[in-house]
């Protein structure tokens, strides 16, 4: 059996969806649903079961002897949340707890960092896992930080010769886009946000630049197509020898207006944008580039391409957003 916390939701119902594909057996999703449309991304799937997370560790420990691997993906991933005590028991506390039944059941252990544990990208984005590399870095929003005291914490375990599951892997996640993302609301990617607009004739608003060193649509991003994230994660599921640190990106920035760009293409339509200033409230804590280095995953073994913008953005458009049916 495979536990798939955060399963119903974006990255991890697409997980989830990679699993069942590959036939690599039950499926046990933990999260909350909620709402009229989060069920609606694991509706297609056969699931052993839906678990609330705080039922988790009752029902790992039930079913502890058939578990193969739990992969993390649950999460609050909202970089405007202001709630850090919140974040701190869902994204730090959960995380550690998930990470010590791993460890004391021989569990594999896989689960989602960020991107926005680089924070302005003055450190650059590479994924040392060397202590002091991690220290160097500064998140901007309590959210990133949630994600790198967790990677801090078990850095600092795995370098000191502690207890740790028979693999682990920490997954940070770039900018991802594609199918069953459409409960995150302003969250969405941009593509999401961008195709109601564009689909109807209408522009697309970006934020205009507030750096002299990028014009506006200017501002650079490492857009990952979700597909790429499942393949990933089903490699090290495949490879039980790799562990430690990753970045989960293309390794290539492209900017905003590119991608505001292909949505339109996509359609067959004449590109359309207008430039909105960016929020006061987040004006100060706005990333301008991100760049996955993608060497050390390269180096772990995993070969397989990245997909291109401009055929991400168009297999989004034409398999899911402009169909009947949207959900994976």
């Amino acid at each position: 059996m495979y536990i798939v916390t955060g399963g119903a939701g974006f990255i991890g119902s697409n997980i989830v969806n990679g699993l069942e594909a590959e036939g690599l057996g039950n499926i046990a999703i933990i999260d909350k649903l909620c709402g009229d449309s989060k069920w609606r991304n694991v509706a297609k799937r056969e699931l052993f079961n839906i678990v609330r997370p705080d039922q988790t560790i009752e029902f790992l420990n039930t079913y502890a002897g058939s578990i193969r691997a739990v992969i993390h993906m649950g999460a609050i991933s909202s970089t405007t949340e202001k709630n850090v005590d919140l974040i701190v028991e869902n994204n730090f506390s959960f995380s550690i707890k998930l990470w010590e039944w791993c460890t004391s059941q021989k569990v594999r252990f896989i689960y989602a960092s960020s991107a926005a544990t680089y924070g302005n990208g003055s450190a650059g984005f590479d994924d040392d896992n060397k202590p002091e590399a991690l220290s160097s870095l500064k998140p901007l929003n309590a959210y990133g930080w949630s994600k790198h005291l967790f990677d801090r914490r078990i850095i600092s375990i795995v370098n000191g010769g502690g207890p740790r599951p028979p693999q682990w892997v920490g997954l940070k996640f770039f900018n991802v886009y594609g199918p069953n993302e459409y409960h995150k609301d302003l969250q969405q990617s941009l593509v999401a946000q961008i195709y109601p607009y564009a689909q109807k004739g209408g522009a697309a608003k970006l934020f205009r630049s507030h750096n002299p060193n990028y014009e506006d649509g200017g501002q650079l991003r490492d857009f990952i197509w979700v597909d790429d994230c499942v393949n990933i994660v089903l490699w090290f599921l495949e490879n039980e020898n790799a562990s430690g640190l990753f970045n989960c990106g293309t390794g290539k920035a492209r900017s905003f207006a590119d991608l505001a760009v292909s949505v339109y293409q996509a359609l067959g339509l004449t590109p359309t944008i207008e430039y909105i200033d960016t929020p006061d409230s987040i004006r100060n804590t706005y990333q301008y580039f991100t760049e996955a280095k993608i060497d050390r995953l390269r180096a772990a073994g995993y070969k397989k391409p990245m997909t291109d913008l401009e055929k991400g953005v168009a297999k989004y458009i034409h398999h899911y957003l402009d169909t009947d049916d949207p959900y994976r």
